[in-house]
């Protein structure tokens, strides 16, 4: 098991979109299973996952943003948010969190 980080900006984020119960639910599953999300291209190593949302499924659900810092195994949530809010996370905005 990994230990998670939350920078700031995912803190607030997080308010908006889960309840503290789903934002610690996802936080332990995240880890135990650091590799689980999909590394954004030109993103330094920055990996996004879905994860779901009370009332909406996996699908409908939110996006984390996070790095897998594997030799200080330590997980960095950078920012979460809504599927429908936005599709994607652009590798410039991702930098611009960090």
């Amino acid at each position: 098991m990994r230990t998670v980080i939350e920078t700031p900006t995912f803190q607030k984020q997080a308010e908006r979109i889960w309840s503290d119960a789903e934002r610690l639910d996802f936080i332990g599953w995240i880890a135990a299973n650091p590799d689980a999300g999909d590394v954004i291209p030109g993103a330094d190593g920055a990996r996004k996952v879905r994860w779901k949302r009370a009332g909406t499924g996996k699908s409908g659900g939110a996006r984390v943003i996070y790095f897998n810092l594997t030799d200080e195994e330590i997980v960095l949530l950078v920012a979460v948010y809504a599927k429908a809010e936005r599709e994607n996370m652009l590798p410039k905005d991702i930098r611009k969190v960090v």
